[in-house]
Formats: structure tokens, C-alpha cells, sequence
């Protein structure tokens, strides 16, 4: 009787430490948010050539991100289960779903604090209004996109903390960026860093939130054909964004060409850190 209580002990007790590393590992990803927040303070208050490169940045990263990883992944999880074309229907229903989603969510926001109402560069300081709300949207948006993060990561160190090691590195040189498109939009509206860094902190924050949820309630009917229209709606809502929010922001803000060369070493930076853990 003794040795199978010890047997027992030991076994909740090697449980208990699977479950405090996958949330470490998890939390880790999620806290390199703070770190693009913290880059994105190594400029000037005003400086708007560097927000203009870093808001076209934040675009090609979401851009990239969401076409070339999540609806491929959101693709192959709902086409497994489902066939070819229905599979199919259902991630582009999710996609422009989350679409429809973020843009209710644009709607109802106050017009005189639309960004698009900025008529002129010189307003700038006369409408931060807008560069908040955007910063805003786009924590939202990080937000939603790394709760099921979290749970991939989560549950990958459960099953192989080996596995999980890498997956946590590339989830974290992911939101590196993710916490400057959340950080800059906020810091040059405010000229507040803590405000900043909180909702870019906040933004990565969703993971091991994920994390928990996950634990508590979704992982018993997590399934691939549910991760699948989460990940295809989560695009959706990351593309809408960068159309609508990240790019005319960057171009009103500073020059065209600027966005556009921000716009592309984001999807650069992106596809340099996938190509790395092929």
C-alpha cells in the first residue's frame, strides 16, 4: 500500500511539473511582446519617417502571417475533416467572417475618433486619437491571435517539452514585432511608455490566458476542425487591420514608399523566421 501511494505521488508530482513547464514556456512566448514594446521607445516622439516604416512593418507581419502560416494550417485542418471544397468553404467563411467581425467592432467606434478623419500631416499632434485607437485594434486583434497560441504551445509541452522548445522560440521571435505594431501607435499618440508597454504587455499576455482556458475547459473538445475556423477567422481580423488601420496610418503619417519598404521587411522578417524552423 505504501509503495503505491508513492508510486502515485510521484506520478501527480512528474504531472504537476509537465503542466508548470508547458505554462512556463508558454508565459516566455508571450512576454517577448514586451520586447518589441521596449524597441519601439528608441525614437523620437515625433519621428514620423520611423512610424510611418514601423506601422507599414506591423502590417507586413500580420499580412504575412496570417496567408502564409495560419490559413494554410486553417486549410489543412478543416479540409482533413471535411473534404476538399467544404473545408475549404468553411475557412473563407471564417476568414471573411472575422472580417465582418473587426469591422462591426471599426463601426461602432465614434467617427470623430476614426483615424481616417486625419485630413492632414500636421495634425498629427492635434489627433493622437487616432493612432490610439489604432494601437488599440491591433493589441485586440494580437490579442485574439495569440490565445490560440497559447493552447498549441501549451499543449505541445505537455505532450514534448523537446517539441515545445522550438515552437516557443519561433511563437516569441513572432511576437517581437507583434509588440511594436501594439507599442508605436500607442507611445506616438500618447508620449506615454507604461501605457504602451501595458496593452503591448496585455496584448501577449493572451497566451498563457490561452494557456489556462485551455487547461480548464477547451483541450476535451479542442479539435482540428475548431482550430481550423478560430485560425481562419483570426486571419481575417489581422488582415482587416492592416488594411484598414495600419497601412493608410502609415502613409498618411510619413511616405509612401516608406510604408510600402516597412511594409515588405515585416513579411521578410516573418518568413526569415519560419524558414528557420522548417
Amino acid at each position: 500500500m505504501k509503495n503505491f501511494l508513492l508510486l502515485f505521488l510521484k506520478q501527480r508530482v512528474m504531472e504537476l511539473h509537465s503542466i508548470l513547464i508547458a505554462f512556463g514556456l508558454t508565459m516566455l512566448a508571450g512576454l517577448s511582446t514586451g520586447i518589441g514594446s521596449v524597441m519601439a521607445f528608441f525614437t523620437k516622439h515625433t519621428n514620423t519617417k520611423f512610424l510611418s516604416v514601423a506601422l507599414g512593418f506591423s502590417a507586413g507581419v500580420m499580412i504575412y502571417v496570417s496567408f502564409m502560416e495560419m490559413m494554410p494550417e486553417a486549410k489543412e485542418n478543416l479540409t482533413g475533416r471535411f473534404g476538399e471544397q467544404t473545408g475549404t468553404l468553411y475557412m473563407l467563411l471564417s476568414f471573411f467572417g472575422g472580417m465582418l467581425f473587426i469591422n462591426l467592432i471599426d463601426f461602432l467606434i465614434p467617427e470623430d475618433e476614426n483615424p481616417h478623419e486625419i485630413r492632414d500631416i500636421s495634425e498629427l499632434d492635434k489627433k493622437q486619437l487616432g493612432l490610439k485607437r489604432t494601437g488599440l485594434l491591433v493589441a485586440l486583434s494580437i490579442g485574439i491571435h495569440n490565445f490560440p497560441e497559447g493552447i498549441a504551445t501549451f499543449t505541445s509541452a505537455l505532450n514534448s517539452p523537446e517539441i515545445a522548445l522550438p515552437i516557443t522560440f519561433a511563437i516569441a521571435i513572432h511576437n517581437i514585432p507583434e509588440g511594436i505594431a501594439v507599442s508605436i501607435p500607442i507611445y506616438q499618440a500618447t508620449g506615454n511608455k507604461k501605457k504602451a508597454f501595458w496593452l503591448s504587455f496585455l496584448s501577449g499576455m493572451a497566451e498563457p490566458v490561452g494557456a489556462f482556458v485551455g487547461f480548464l475547459i477547451l483541450i476535451p473538445f479542442w479539435t482540428p476542425s475548431i482550430n481550423g475556423l478560430i485560425l481562419a477567422a483570426v486571419s481575417g481580423i489581422m488582415v482587416f487591420i492592416s488594411m484598414d488601420e495600419l497601412l493608410p496610418s502609415a502613409q498618411k503619417y510619413g511616405e509612401h514608399h516608406l510604408s510600402i519598404i516597412g511594409l515588405v521587411a515585416g513579411m521578410v522578417v516573418m518568413a526569415t523566421s519560419l524558414f528557420l524552423f522548417i
